[in-house]
């Protein structure tokens, strides 16, 4: 029989911890020597010590189970270190390969895989470190008193043992009758818990978008739907927690209520002894009882939890079956082409691009202007590929995007967005990021080109190490040095995505000019009208229908955009 997917992402995670789980295992096993012993040493002490006028072997065999306790309290506190030994190198390579499938799944351009990604990554890898810590626990509680109690009651007294495990066998049908419900609605808590990680990174994606449109109540709606659905989900769980009572009832409270209501009978009739009713009613009191109370705790609960979160990561992780294999396709030529495209961040939501056509032929120098909030953004996404709409296509050079060669479409297309990324290396690394090498007479022509010689000598040169994030640099320097790593790449399109936002207007049209006359096909998400003025081709997203045309063009045909440029001006 196969193993369940869960099963056997646990024990892939936890065979490289079978030496520390084998030496838990062993001081386990010393911690529950008292439980074991306790009703027989207890029996001993009654009948033999006690009641048989001699105290003091009574105090002996007490003496004994003190002793036992004093062991177990070193195995105690010699479990914890081998626990952690288990625990903490589980989460770590549980964490490696949750993040490494949902970096695949985000390859692959899986609708939910940002938003679920977060929540399997930090809330989920966590739980099962969690669980699997308190369940260790929680297991080795439930070996040293339930069974320990079940196997020392069945040396005491045979006949009390077979009632009290007929009693607890009907407990644990009551409680197997009831799991699947639990598991069914506790997957419906995580699977809820998903949905709010999706639901926020949509919006949080867009969310220039929503602040554009004034849809901040709408969004809040939104997610505050999703949080409610996961509350209800959450109290339908609870309820079934309700579970424990019948079982306690059955496995714990009758027995013993029955066995000290009969006591007089079974002593005075069936030759059981004082001390024996002592010891069946400390194995119930003080083992059985908490064994089925973590039971229903830990089964209701961790083990429960435990099953179904390490059921959906490996789902997860379970890498899908194959698709039919198609070679990518390489271009031949650059012009970019979107026919009837459609893109909206969720099935429920308004598109924000809709039924969009556009041709740029290869060389055009495009810029797209529109009031806030009509797209522009998402439009770069969706001409490099980083978007896939829900309907139309978008074609480079006649090959649809997702047929390309992804590395010859990363090497094709460059975007540059409004967040300059300038990372830790030196100056030189992050011009060159995109043409590793560059010349020296490269560099300072891509320099000079845009504008950013004063920064590279007030920096000192491009042997000059920059720290994480950028330190000192001004937003508009970074800009710059993006910019020119734009200028210095091979790269026959470039997208600009609001690139210059941290320049003057002087500065802006410098870049602008040098990415332009570098060849190739240059799109720019204006920041400034000024952009469309100097670009050869202008799309206006108005929110209705799109307009494409020169700057002259557009000034006669569109009154919205004769709007814009006459208020850029005044």
């Amino acid at each position: 029989m196969t193993a369940p997917p869960a099963a056997r992402l646990l024990h892939r995670h936890l065979r490289g911890q079978w030496p520390a789980m084998r030496r838990l295992a062993a001081w386990s096993a010393v911690e529950s020597l008292p439980m074991f012993a306790s009703g027989l040493l207890l029996a001993r002490a009654v009948d033999r010590g006690f009641l048989a006028g001699r105290p003091l072997t009574g105090l002996g065999w007490l003496a004994a189970l003190a002793a036992l306790y004093a062991a177990g309290a070193i195995g105690t506190g010699r479990v914890y270190p081998w626990l952690a030994a288990t625990v903490e190198p589980l989460r770590d390579s549980l964490v490696a390969e949750v993040v490494t499938a949902a970096l695949r799944r985000m390859a692959d351009r899986a609708p939910d895989a940002a938003g679920a990604g977060v929540s399997q990554v930090t809330e989920q890898a966590e739980a099962v470190r969690a669980l699997v810590g308190t369940a260790l626990r929680n297991v080795r509680q439930l070996v040293s008193a339930g069974a320990a109690a079940l196997v020392g009651l069945t040396l005491l007294s045979p006949p009390l043992a077979l009632v009290v495990f007929l009693s607890v066998a009907l407990a644990l049908a009551v409680y197997a009758a009831l799991v699947g419900v639990q598991v069914r609605r506790y997957r419906a808590v995580i699977r809820e818990a998903e949905r709010i990680g999706e639901t926020a990174a949509v919006i949080v994606h867009g969310v220039r978008d929503v602040t554009a449109c004034a849809a901040e109540s709408r969004a809040a709606r939104t997610v505050g739907k999703v949080i409610d659905t996961q509350a209800g989900a959450l109290r339908a769980y609870a309820r079934t927690r309700l579970v424990r009572l019948p079982v306690l009832a059955l496995g714990v409270h009758l027995p013993l209520l029955a066995l000290l209501v009969l006591s007089p009978y079974l002593t005075a009739h069936h030759g059981f002894t004082a001390g024996q009713i002592a010891g069946a009613a400390g194995y119930l009191v003080t083992g059985l009882q908490p064994g089925i109370t973590v039971l229903v705790d830990a089964g209701g609960t961790l083990l429960l939890s435990l099953a179904v979160v390490l059921g959906r990561l490996a789902e997860i992780c379970t890498a899908p079956g194959a698709p039919p294999s198609v070679p990518p396709v390489t271009a031949e030529s650059f012009g970019i082409e979107a026919d009837g495209v459609t893109f909206a961040y969720s099935p429920h939501a308004a598109p924000v691009v809709e039924d969009l056509s556009l041709h740029v032929p290869e060389g055009t120098h495009l810029a797209v202007v529109g009031p806030s909030g009509t797209g522009k953004s998402t439009l770069a996404n969706l001409l490099t590929g980083l978007l896939e709409p829900q309907r139309g296509e978008i074609t480079l050079g006649k090959v649809p995007l997702p047929r390309l060669d992804p590395a010859q479409l990363r090497s094709m297309v460059t975007l540059i967005p409004q967040e300059s990324y300038v990372f830790a290396g030196t100056l030189r690394d992050n011009l060159a990021y995109l043409r590793p090498h560059a010349t020296a007479a490269e560099l300072d022509e891509a320099v000079d080109a845009v504008g950013l010689r004063d920064t590279v000598e007030r920096l000192g040169g491009y042997g000059t190490g920059i720290p994480p994030g950028g330190g000192e640099l001004s937003q508009g320097e970074r800009q710059l040095i993006t910019l020119a790593r734009a200028c210095l790449s091979p790269a026959p399109v470039i997208v600009l995505d609001e690139a210059t936002s941290h320049l003057d207007p002087a500065a802006e049209a410098r870049a602008e000019l040098a990415l332009a006359g570098r060849g190739g096909t240059l799109i720019v998400i204006a920041h400034r009208i000024t952009s469309a003025e100097r670009a050869e081709q202008v799309l206006l997203l108005d929110g209705l229908t799109p307009v494409l045309g020169s700057h002259e063009t557009l000034l006669a045909r569109s009154p919205l955009y004769a709007e814009l440029v006459g208020h850029w001006h005044r």
